[in-house]
């Protein structure tokens, strides 16, 4: 079956992780652009507040109040969207934790709670979503991190498990491929977001948690899930400073290593901005959330990268020949 995904505003999407940053950006633009929704998290009280809000202003949105840990409470998203809209045409899995500190700092439990919610979570939901979209087709978008090329000192088990998603995903579409589904497969890479994801995670270290520059707002990583939701794509990355970051490890990984050895837990630290105190900790209990953080950061609006990502790929391919031409032509001059 060839791949054929309808325009967003005929479509009905499922997201996890719907109640805070990337997710929570995700919701409000598909709403927006006339998607109905099924926004997912683990707290009731945010996801009745965004409900009300996005319906009021005339947007179709349904929510489920689940743990995407839970394989059950999967199932029972999948049936909230069928029995309110009719059916799923895309399912984001973006629901993510994680933790700060060494890998002996952090508790085993602590290390399996992030991989039942980052790894088991996508797992769930993907499995569910291709259940119900093998008879019409579709996409499932999984929310990744350029951590799955790229180790970083102090997030070890979030990286793990980021690895562990790109491995999932690439054998998902493998899979579907093979049996003739219509399912597109995209994997999402954010670099550094400014979500409160320093906030909600757990830390072991003796300083604020922060992101490491540059930051983008989470604007963009719904502008790359969406695109996947309508324009069948393997990989989107969310953020030109992610993607240089994931090549570097790639063509040096021992410079890499000793960059990351000397800089990696300081540009994770600020000390005098902790952030606000109601979204410690989310890691077994949901926290207050937000689609920002309350941290002082600069983050861009939008990724050059990103568009030239979503050009079609003829674009694409001339726009890497133009690229590749001004920069010989600038070595020319400056040999001059």
């Amino acid at each position: 079956m060839s791949i054929r995904l309808k325009p967003l505003a005929e479509q009905v999407i499922v997201v996890t992780g719907a109640s805070s940053g990337n997710g929570l950006a995700i919701v409000e633009r598909a709403v927006e652009q006339g998607a109905a929704v099924v926004a997912v998290a683990r707290g009731e009280p945010p996801l009745e507040a965004l409900r009300a809000r996005l319906a009021g202003q005339g947007g179709r949105i349904a929510i489920c109040v689940a743990d995407v840990a839970d394989a059950a409470a999967v199932e029972r998203v999948a049936e909230v969207a069928v029995a309110t809209f009719g059916r799923i045409d895309s399912w984001v899995n973006n629901a993510g934790t994680g933790t700060y500190g060494t890998l002996e700092q952090v508790p085993l439990d602590d290390h399996r709670r992030v991989f039942d919610v980052n790894y088991f979570g996508v797992l769930h939901g993907s499995l569910v979503a291709a259940r119900y979209l093998r008879e019409q087709g579709g996409a499932i978008v999984n929310v990744g991190s350029i951590l799955g090329d790229r180790a970083i000192l102090q997030q070890g088990p979030y990286c793990a498990t980021k690895h562990a998603v790109q491995a999932l995903t690439d054998t998902l579409r493998m899979e579907l491929e093979a049996a003739g589904a219509g399912i597109s497969v995209t994997l999402v890479k954010p670099g550094a977001i400014d979500t409160p994801f320093p906030e909600h995670a757990r830390n072991f270290m003796d300083q604020p948690p922060r992101l490491p520059p540059p930051l983008y707002t989470p604007d963009v990583v719904a502008d790359a899930v969406l695109h996947a939701c309508v324009r069948p794509q393997r990989t989107l990355y969310a953020g030109g400073g992610g993607l240089l970051s994931s090549l570097l490890p790639q063509l040096a990984p021992r410079v890499a290593d000793a960059i990351m050895e000397v800089v990696g837990t300081p540009a994770q630290q600020k000390p005098n901005d902790p952030g606000d105190p109601e979204r410690r900790d989310n890691l077994y209990e949901p926290r207050e959330g937000a689609r920002r953080g309350s941290q002082h950061v600069h983050a861009r609006h939008s990724s050059l990268i990103l568009q030239i990502q979503k050009l079609p790929r003829g674009l694409l391919v001339m726009s890497a020949a133009g690229l590749g031409t001004a920069l010989a032509i600038g070595r020319r001059i400056s040999r001059r």
